[in-house]
């Protein structure tokens, strides 16, 4: 007979690394690609909430599929990796995930061949292979999503910019009857404005278009907020976009707001003039 305490404990990896092939690619708006991925071995990850994020792998010039180290230390094997050989690495959110398919949806913002990401999703086409790295289904805990409002908020205040919005399209279409939302995107131009699923919450969103000044220079996002007139009540705020940008915004929230500091999540997406690769300093980390 085997009690509990002979019984070996298994530990499950909170993430797992699937492979998977593009089913379509297509714009839908002038700054935006979505590619929707597809492969049996996506069914052994899930998703903890709409701002889920993965990571993705793609192939270097010559490979099929990118060659991506397991177990756990594969980070550190990952960068060891020489460079002609090392695919590239980029964080991403979720739009959408169907676990009847086992197909999940990616946004991919376009800015040029400026980044590996962006240029690869531009010429995306049905079978090019990836791989993802994303929560394990069978983890007792699922990492990699932030979005948790108190059930004690009165009303949420979602803003961002467009590295942010396959996130704010998730938070805002899953959002139940009644609750309060405030929500800010700023993008490129007018014309990428999205249409989100239809929703009974009650939904306020302002789109704030840039006009051609550069991403990471305009403060479009923090000067409207800064001018606007908010909900009484105890709020909840999810914040995301640019490093600089998010920090001033919660710095206004906190000091000029009285917003509670507990009750707010933010994160720099990414950085002005740095890639991802780029190593972290320490005002990268200051609020």
């Amino acid at each position: 007979m085997t009690t509990a305490s002979q019984e070996q404990v298994v530990e499950v990896e909170p993430f797992l690394h699937a492979e998977a092939q593009v089913v379509r690619a297509e714009r839908i708006t002038p700054s935006m690609v979505r590619v929707r991925f597809g492969g049996p071995a996506l069914a052994a990850l899930t998703s903890g909430g709409p701002d889920q994020r993965v990571k993705i792998f793609l192939p270097r010039p010559g490979q099929i599929v990118p060659e991506v180290p397991t177990g756990a230390d594969w980070y550190a094997r990952y960068r060891e990796m020489p460079d002609e050989r090392r695919p590239a690495m980029r964080t991403y959110t979720v739009r959408s995930a169907d676990r009847a398919t086992g197909e999940l949806d990616i946004d991919f913002v376009q800015h040029g061949d400026t980044g590996p990401a962006s240029a690869w999703a531009a010429r995306a086409q049905p079978g090019d292979q990836v791989v993802i790295w994303g929560p394990n289904v069978e983890a007792p805990v699922v990492l990699g999503s932030d979005y948790a409002p108190p059930a004690d908020s009165d009303w949420q205040l979602i803003a961002g910019d467009e590295t942010a919005l396959p996130a704010i399209g998730g938070i805002v279409e899953g959002l139940a009857e009644g609750v309060r939302a405030k929500v800010f995107v700023e993008i490129p131009e007018d014309a990428d404005r999205q249409e989100f699923a239809p929703t009974r919450a009650d939904v306020d969103i302002v789109w704030l278009p840039r006009e051609g000044v550069t991403a990471g220079r305009s403060s479009v996002l923090v000067d409207t907020i800064r001018a606007a007139v908010l909900p009484d009540g105890a709020p909840y705020a999810w914040i995301a976009g640019e490093a600089g940008g998010v920090r001033e915004l919660r710095r206004h929230l906190v000091n000029e707001r009285e917003f509670d500091r507990k009750r707010i999540h933010f994160c720099g997406y990414w950085r002005a003039g740095k890639s991802e690769d780029a190593p972290y300093e320490a005002s990268d980390q200051q609020d």
